[in-house]
């Protein structure tokens, strides 16, 4: 259960002041140049993170969760961190997690050789599907009716969670374990990419994989944007950008300073992020593939990133055990950042209060 619900949800920490400090200005922000990054640290899990989702989001904002070798996966306030509960119940290490799109269901994958979903509002465990080896990702279809699971049987499997008893749908032919495993917008076709160094694409109603491609390492990470319309993944020290439906690249991949673990892309497609093996978070500027930003934050290497809903940040899970928060545009006072003008004490770059979208 989750230890802790929404409606009783902490404010522990105080809101961070960002410090004046010389560096690389951002493209269109002059203030920049005299501000630096203060992640905020998300502690709690006591092993590494090893993946994260945002929600859409919601008309209480929108919600991070994490996924980690602890077992325990917990639920947080996605603008600030704030810790909201701790999903218990797995008796393994937590390969992957997933939010429902108005964050009202959680989905956990496990080595305990079980994906389970859960009331996140309440924190109820409400189904547990076994498999015969260990579950390695989740997600659920646009209209939550259905939950999608990838694990080291080299299989996917679609559940009904309407029928939970009821035997799942059931897509061979890849042949190493599933590393993650995505529903299309439509929820007619699935993506998967594996430990057989394949990215696939997968009809549903056919059952048939209906496009593959190989590349020269394991992939890492993939990530669907929110209008669907772009696969990011990461293989060897390689991000690409990739057609959803065809697997075909739509720009030329780019090389990492790094043996990448994982990218993110952001709404608007401005610049993308990664982190990997060398500790280092990377931003990119997404049309020109020059690299803007890299810095350390975290004392192991990064094993998953991703975008806020609203781009206004990006999460971050490492092998050190912390997730860190960072903002996309430094000098904004956004959650618990606070940037004042240093002449009038006046908080400075207020946002507008993100509207919930369907």
């Amino acid at each position: 259960m989750l230890a802790q619900t929404r409606i009783c949800t902490r404010r522990s920490r105080s809101s961070q002041l960002i410090a004046q400090t010389t560096a690389t200005p951002r493209r269109g922000n002059t203030m920049a140049a005299t501000l630096r990054q203060t992640p905020l640290t998300c502690s709690g899990h006591t092993r590494p993170v090893v993946h994260l989702a945002f929600s859409k989001l919601c008309t209480d904002g929108y919600f991070l969760i994490s996924a980690s070798k602890d077992g325990k996966p917990m639920l947080r306030q996605g603008n600030t961190g704030d810790w909201i509960g701790t999903f218990e119940g797995h008796k393994g290490a937590v390969w992957g997690v997933a939010l429902n799109n108005d964050a009202s269901r959680a989905a956990t994958a496990a080595a305990d050789f079980s994906a389970k979903v859960w009331d996140a509002v309440a924190g109820e465990e409400l189904h547990t599907f076994s498999h015969s080896h260990i579950v390695k990702t989740v997600d659920f279809s646009s209209d939550s009716t259905e939950l999608l699971t990838g694990s080291n049987e080299k299989l996917l499997k679609i559940f009904d969670l309407g029928k939970p008893e009821a035997e799942p749908q059931v897509f061979s032919g890849h042949t190493g374990g599933l590393k993650h495993v995505l529903f299309m917008k439509d929820g007619k076709q699935m993506l998967s990419c594996a430990e057989d160094k394949t990215i696939r694409v997968w009809d549903k109603a056919s059952g048939k994989e209906v496009h593959k491609m190989e590349v020269a390492h394991n992939p890492t990470s993939m990530e669907l944007s929110p209008d669907g319309q772009t696969l990011t993944v990461t293989y060897g020290s390689k991000v690409a950008f990739l057609n959803p439906e065809t697997l075909e690249q739509q720009r030329d991949e780019v090389t990492i300073p790094t043996a990448v673990y994982s990218a993110s892309l952001h709404p608007d497609r401005s610049v993308f992020i990664c982190g990997g093996e060398d500790f280092k978070m990377y931003k990119y500027d997404y049309s020109t593939n020059v690299e803007l930003e890299s810095f350390k934050g975290h004392f192991g290497p990064v094993h998953c990133v991703r975008f806020s809903p609203d781009g206004e940040l990006y999460a971050s899970g490492s092998e050190d055990g912390t997730l860190r928060l960072w903002q996309t545009t430094v000098g904004k006072t956004y959650g618990l950042w606070k940037c004042v003008d240093a002449s009038s004490n006046e908080i400075i770059n207020t946002p507008a209060k993100p509207e919930a979208t369907a």
